[in-house]
């Protein structure tokens, strides 16, 4: 099984498949492609991995899957074991609802605040349109863990998770203030922390400043 990745600091959609593969307990091997390529380059790298000239894709044996949802669904159903949704049906509606609204929403915050594993912390001057994003996220982190208890967004880790671990950095690279968008007690800056802690992630990180 391979994972064709983009460049590590900047790229959201090639970690969150990389996480839950990771979880998943099953071998891989990575093909990394630099992003930011000038005259098209980057395209014409991934292109023989990938029809859609994006990353990431999956290759499995004869089987390329290059939607960054769609690899971890392909993963959960190939490692059950790894539990990568939860076992209870109402729990796993919300764990996918909350990862499908990620993997489709939030423009303006991606586009404000982008990816970058390498700049220190440093405030940004959010839009309207960036705080409602915030504000939203804030909301549905806040409801999940008091709904399901916790630690994480469906009780235990899972591709929610994988999928809202990018947020957790840019919240931490522009300095964005949650408890004034909405997290009266400090709960959605926790679990973003959590997020940033997790064994997966910090190796992560590790090779994306390496990488450098």
């Amino acid at each position: 099984m391979e994972l064709v990745i983009g460049t590590r600091r900047w790229s959201t959609w090639s970690l969150r498949p990389w996480l839950v593969l990771r979880r998943s307990g099953l071998p891989f091997r990575e093909i990394l492609v630099a992003l930011r390529q000038t005259d098209g380059a980057t395209r014409r790298d991934i292109l023989p991995h990938s029809p859609s000239g994006l990353v990431p894709a999956l290759k499995d044996g004869e089987l390329t899957v290059w939607d960054s949802l769609a690899i971890c669904e392909y993963l959960a159903e190939r490692s059950p074991d790894a539990r990568l949704w939860p076992a209870d049906a109402a729990a796993r509606a919300l764990a996918r609802a909350a990862a499908a609204e990620m993997h489709s929403g939030f423009q303006a915050l991606r586009q404000e605040c982008a990816m970058a594993l390498d700049e220190p912390p440093r405030p940004a001057e959010l839009s309207e349109a960036a705080q409602d994003n915030v504000r939203r996220i804030v909301s549905l982190w806040r409801d999940m863990l008091g709904r399901l208890g916790g630690p994480f967004l469906a009780g235990e880790w899972s591709i929610a998770d994988a999928f809202y671990t990018p947020v957790a950095t840019r919240f931490r690279t522009y300095q964005v203030d949650l408890a004034a968008l909405g997290d009266s007690d400090g709960a959605a800056a926790a679990y973003a922390e959590r997020l940033l802690a997790t064994p997966e992630f910090l190796e992560w990180e590790g090779a994306a400043i390496e990488d450098r």
